[in-house]
């Protein structure tokens, strides 16, 4: 089982660099950090992370997960990379795919792309994302990305996304392309991963939801020609609890994510010793 772990990091957060370093030598197979590029002042939206659904302060805090992912890339060498998750509407495909290919590159092919469509509709509106469609908004920047990563000359002409002929490089270490894992739980995730996803990144499940949502992606990926067996299903923010970790892997789950306590402080080092004496 594999075990990652998830850090909010905002402006006055220790250095990544040394907290990936410490990662890497505790034993740690990845870190994930999330996006929020802005936070709108005023809002409607809930948040599902709140009992009353309000928005954590700290979260407008949020740095870059692309620069600090690159940051931690040069002082690692087996700590693989993750978005946890990356917003997809909110950003143009052509200088994304250019980003991860540059990011996978320059870490020897440790990047794992972990997406969302956002829940946040002030935000996504603000950043030019279509918030009703978001999902297929999402769909076709995947799409155009990935002919982006593995082709010399691509074009894409879709809804959301047209453009001609283009060259693009480079091209990412990990072929054919980054690991693109789809979180959330929404009623069509499991059909959407077996189409054009790797992978699957739920976040507050129980095992049996993971048991249920892999053999759904299985019989779907298999329904579409895809090899069934070939798909990550990764538990987002589980408990750092061994024996709930160990269930989760039995019930088909490839890795665990725990997190750091949020926003990542001071006792940012010391909390992560204290995780991985409890998962590793």
């Amino acid at each position: 089982m594999k075990i990652g772990v998830n850090m909010r990091l905002i402006d006055d957060s220790p250095d990544v660099a040394e907290l990936a370093a410490l990662a890497e030598s505790l034993g740690f197979e990845s870190i994930w950090l999330p996006e929020h590029p802005i936070i709108p002042v005023h809002t409607d939206s809930k948040y599902g992370g709140t009992p009353d659904g309000s928005i954590p302060p700290d979260m407008a805090h949020v740095a870059d997960p692309f620069m600090g992912l690159a940051r931690a890339s040069a002082v690692t060498t087996t700590l693989n990379l993750g978005t946890g998750i990356c917003l997809v509407p909110e950003r143009n495909p052509l200088l994304l795919a250019k980003e991860i290919a540059t990011l996978d590159m320059l870490s020897g092919g440790r990047f794992i792309f972990g997406i969302g469509a956002g829940w946040l509709k002030e935000e996504t509106e603000i950043m030019g994302g279509d918030f009703a469609h978001r999902w297929s908004q999402t769909r076709e920047s995947i799409l155009a990305m990935k002919e982006l990563w593995t082709k010399e000359e691509a074009e894409f002409h879709g809804r959301f996304y047209d453009f001609p002929p283009v060259r693009s490089f480079p091209k990412p270490a990990r072929k054919p392309h980054p690991p693109v894992l789809l979180g959330g739980f929404a009623a069509n995730v499991f059909r959407r991963v077996a189409a054009w996803g790797d992978g699957w990144m739920p976040t507050r499940v129980t095992p049996e939801q993971i048991s249920a949502g892999r053999a759904a992606i299985e019989e779907m990926a298999e329904a579409a020609g895809r090899d069934p067996a070939g798909f990550d299903v990764t538990v987002f923010g589980a408990d750092a609890d061994r024996d709930l970790i160990r269930r989760f892997q039995q019930a088909g789950a490839d890795r665990a994510i725990v997190s750091l306590p949020a926003p990542v402080g001071e006792k940012a080092a010391r909390d992560l010793e204290g995780l991985a004496a409890k998962v590793l």
